[in-house]
């Protein structure tokens, strides 16, 4: 990612089991509210989730209006990694199923077709959050994401001759650290039009133990409603580019000292509310983080934590262009077509006589819906 504190920075140096202790101590604050939550709904009550019944066991729950439309087909190019989808349990709601093709929809109860590889362990309970999305418009294969949206013209080119059949764009959020001049409702249906999906980024507020200058920076206090008012913006983003309900969303957290346990719990108080906002308008929430740190405490918190990203992009430079191989956390999390891997950074490409500096990544879950 490229805002105005950089993704190459790591957070400052601590063992890993004081970061994974301070983590775990978040998501216990977390968890007893969520049982707490869970007890009220169960005698009349509204439950954690904004008063959404509990859905035992399940991640899904009544779908929300806003079913998708198929986009112009992409078949994933020379070169791309094979499709990453697993056979799963069964999940209401919010699983995507991929077309052979390289993309495809989610329906509501559906899972992910087999590939003929054994399934991974499974991963731990979901809890009860808000009605998910009816669908996802799904892309299985390359993408690349860059600072500025490239032209109508050099894109055109790239999809020409060049391996990538998806582009994240950054849409909006206070700290978005790159002019978008071509960033406008023609531009994305004219790339659509020629095979582009698009991966919308929003780079939202920022934790407050970040060492960085951004604008934008949330706290304990304000989490909560920074986050939904951050959330119904990114939706209000998507739409005047014209992606619409069913679209996912990602929320760009960067690298931060997951070391400090109550900087966790406001972030992922923060998250929450984000994702409850795109819920609530039928867009599915995405998350991009590192490894390191901002990905490693949501994936800490899955399973134990509600309104949790729908999607996971995950930063870890080791040059595999997979969302299977070495992904670092349990592989039963976010499978059946829920992971985007950004494997490089600063990779000069060209192609088509058009040469760009883009960050390369592995691709197989939601894109935006922009047809």
């Amino acid at each position: 990612m490229r805002t105005t504190v950089s993704h190459r920075r790591l957070p400052r140096s601590r063992p890993k089991w004081y970061r994974y202790a301070g983590v775990a101590a978040a998501v216990a604050v977390i968890a007893g509210g969520a049982a707490l939550a869970a007890s009220a709904s169960s005698s009349g009550g509204g439950s954690h989730a904004g008063g959404t019944a509990a859905v035992a066991a399940s991640a899904g729950g009544t779908a929300a209006p806003g079913a998708s439309q198929g986009a112009p087909g992409s078949s994933a190019s020379p070169g791309a990694p094979a499709s990453s989808a697993k056979a799963t349990p069964s999940v209401s709601g919010r699983t995507p199923t991929a077309s052979p093709s390289g993309t495809g929809h989610a329906t509501p109860g559906g899972s992910a077709k087999a590939t003929g590889k054994p399934a991974g362990p499974a991963g731990p309970a979901t809890v009860a959050g808000p009605p998910h999305p009816a669908t996802a418009d799904v892309f299985t294969g390359l993408a690349f994401d860059t600072c500025t949206a490239p032209s109508s013209t050099r894109m055109s080119a790239w999809r020409s001759a060049g391996p990538y059949g998806a582009a994240a764009v950054y849409i909006g959020g206070r700290n978005r650290g790159c002019a978008q001049p071509q960033l406008t409702a023609s531009w994305v249906r004219s790339v659509s039009a020629g095979g582009w999906k698009l991966v919308p980024i929003y780079v939202g507020a920022q934790p407050p133990c970040q060492d960085s200058g951004n604008p934008e920076r949330l706290s304990a206090s304000t989490a909560a409603s920074l986050g939904a008012s951050d959330g119904a913006d990114a939706v209000a983003d998507a739409e005047a580019l014209g992606m619409r309900a069913s679209s996912a969303v990602y929320l760009d957290m960067e690298s931060y000292d997951t070391g400090d346990a109550a900087c966790v719990s406001a972030v992922l108080t923060y998250i929450q509310a984000w994702d409850k906002a795109l819920h609530a308008r039928g867009y599915w929430a995405g998350f991009y983080g590192f490894t390191s740190s901002s990905a490693a405490a949501v994936a800490h918190a899955e399973g134990v934590t509600p309104d949790l990203p729908d999607a996971l992009w995950y930063a870890r430079y080791d040059g595999a262009d997979s969302t299977t191989s070495g992904f670092p956390f349990s592989s039963g999390l976010w499978t059946g077509h829920r992971r985007g891997h950004q494997y490089q950074v600063g990779a000069k490409e060209t192609y088509g006589g058009v040469t760009l500096t883009v960050d390369r990544d592995a691709w197989d879950a939601p894109v935006a819906v922009t047809s």
